[in-house]
């Protein structure tokens, strides 16, 4: 009996392994961060349809963060250095907003389809709005809900954007949200975010 349920847990890992893998896989090759659709295009490719071999979305994001260390190629690193660039030179440009750097950027697992994603803060939207036609950058608007807390979500403005080559992902927040990061979407715990001088440090400037 302990034998027959050891083997069973040994090959629910590994079938965890492999779903998690080839979620990676699709995830970077079609620029995506749908956790939930990757697992269901993974686990209908490998053939595997018990939820209790689905992989959690950290083990996904350690596996695509391995899947790009593997297959980066020297023009991925140029592009990403480019992203770097871009981030730190909006950061720059955008201080009185105090903006954070969020998301694939930050985290180590950005490929040729990410955006530069940034949170910024404000007294009221109109604030941004008129710093970005200041600028003369057209922004799409969106609306993304984020989840703050276990039990609460908020509906956030995001605006989109294009400038020099690069996409900008940019969620604009309430001010009281500098001290209250959302909820990541991959471990349900506070949002990693880097401020200027922590992006400029990491990157050893």
């Amino acid at each position: 009996m302990h034998e027959a349920r050891q083997h069973s847990e040994a090959r629910a890992r590994e079938r965890r392994h492999r779903l998690a893998h080839e979620a990676a896989r699709w995830m970077s090759q079609n620029g995506t961060r749908d956790f939930q659709l990757a697992k269901r295009k993974a686990a209908l490719r490998l053939g595997i349809h018990d939820e209790a071999c689905l992989p959690r979305n950290s083990e996904i994001e350690e596996a695509l963060r391995a899947y790009q260390q593997l297959f980066t190629d020297a023009h991925d690193t140029e592009h990403l250095q480019r992203l770097r660039e871009a981030a730190i030179d909006a950061m720059r440009s955008m201080q009185v907003f105090e903006p954070r750097l969020v998301g694939a950027l930050l985290e180590g697992t950005a490929d040729k389809y990410a955006p530069v994603q940034l949170h910024v803060f404000v007294d009221a939207i109109f604030e941004f709005d008129d710093f970005l036609q200041r600028a003369n950058i057209k922004a799409v608007q969106r609306v993304r809900k984020l989840r703050i807390d276990r039990t609460r979500t908020f509906d956030f403005d995001v605006r989109l954007m294009t400038v020099e080559g690069v996409d900008f992902d940019i969620t604009v927040m309430p001010r009281d949200f500098l001290r209250q990061a959302p909820l990541s979407a991959t471990h349900e715990k506070p949002m990693a975010r880097a401020s200027l001088k922590q992006v400029l440090s990491r990157l050893g400037e």
